[in-house]
């Protein structure tokens, strides 16, 4: 079966299986026991059980989410696994020309990891680098925990993340762009002492402050991250949860030392409305080769049974470009040059 002619799709255990057997290199998101079960073979995955499949928008405990890895005048991906000792030299073993795909698992050291030191690692930002963060249904809070699995093995893995590398031929190559709804809005400059996934204190227009009192005098919208302007570019920290015994705020991303945030603007539209109008402005005409979106973009905009335009994928526990991302879309397409 020709790798290059499947689409990215939602499809039943059995049709993933057989895809497997036939040799097409994948990457795979399902629930934890559905990824367990699937044959051997090369490919890599994760677990989440959120999609936006060509039917729309779906929750599944049963169903696979199928990404064919290229495989372009005879240039095979190549699998490896990376723990917190060598993943920050995940872009060096990278292809020169060609993309890398990487999943890795929720809270996790590896996802700590790469969410704190990803823009430091040798040639990142040299090489195209795209993946999402597994996950598990949350009805499993506290039940079960995310995983992956190096397909070539039957073990699903909690803190190791795999890497797809493909291989490009010269004339082709790796565009990676992002969908991000939320821009800063204008109000309070929001500062930390610290870097991390969790905040008590913060320091709110250069006054100390605490971070979960002050989202309640705001009655803020904890749908809405925080967002940080890098040179342009809008970096969203997604609100977990907020515990106001413990004055804690927990994110899915971490905030960092000394960095300027703000509660990001709101948008007047719906979601899908907003979506699909960014999507046009941003995203080319062809299909991905790649595409996943956040599971908190999925669950906030009631997204099931919805469309998000041609766009399908898993939805998340965190996105990656180049670095980790929350409440984004992230796209790759193969372009020829």
């Amino acid at each position: 079966m020709n790798a290059n002619a499947l689409q990215p799709r939602l499809m039943d255990a059995d049709s993933a299986s057989a895809l497997i057997r036939s040799g097409v290199p994948l990457a795979i998101a399902a629930d934890e026991d559905t990824l367990a079960a699937l044959p051997c073979g090369l490919w890599i995955g994760g677990t989440i059980p959120y999609f936006m499949g060509q039917n729309g928008g779906i929750t599944s405990r049963s169903q696979v989410f199928v990404t064919p890895l290229p495989v372009l005048e005879g240039l095979h991906p190549q699998i490896e696994c990376h723990d917190s000792a060598t993943l920050s030299q995940v872009c060096v073993q990278a292809p020169d020309n060609g993309f890398s795909l990487i999943i890795m698992p929720a809270f996790s050291e590896v996802h700590v990891d790469y969410a704190q030191g990803a823009a430091m690692y040798d040639d990142m930002f040299m090489k195209p680098v795209v993946g999402w963060v597994a996950g598990i249904h949350l009805d499993d809070m506290g039940k079960r925990s995310p995983k992956v699995r190096d397909g070539r093995h039957s073990s699903l893995l909690d803190n190791v993340a795999v890497v797809a590398h493909v291989p490009l031929p010269e004339h082709t190559s790796a565009q990676v762009r992002i969908v991000n709804l939320f821009n800063q809005g204008t109000g309070d400059v929001l500062e930390f002492d610290h870097s991390g996934f969790e905040a008590s204190s913060c320091r709110v227009n250069g006054v100390p402050a605490s971070l979960a009192a002050y989202l309640k005098a705001k009655g803020h919208d904890t749908r809405l991250p925080l967002v940080a302007d890098y040179s342009g570019a809008s970096i969203n920290v997604s609100i977990k949860a907020v515990d106001h015994a413990h004055d804690q705020v927990a994110f899915y991303a971490p905030v960092f030392q000394h960095v300027q945030y703000r509660l990001a603007k709101p948008f007047d539209d719906s979601y899908e409305h907003a979506f699909l109008a960014r999507a046009a402005e941003q995203l080319p005409r062809q299909s991905a080769s790649f595409a996943c979106n956040c599971v908190l973009n999925y669950l906030y905009s009631e997204l099931e049974g919805k469309h998000t335009g041609g766009i399908t994928g898993p939805m998340t526990f965190g996105e990656i470009a180049y670095v980790l991302l929350n409440q984004t879309l992230v796209h790759l397409t193969l372009e020829t040059r």
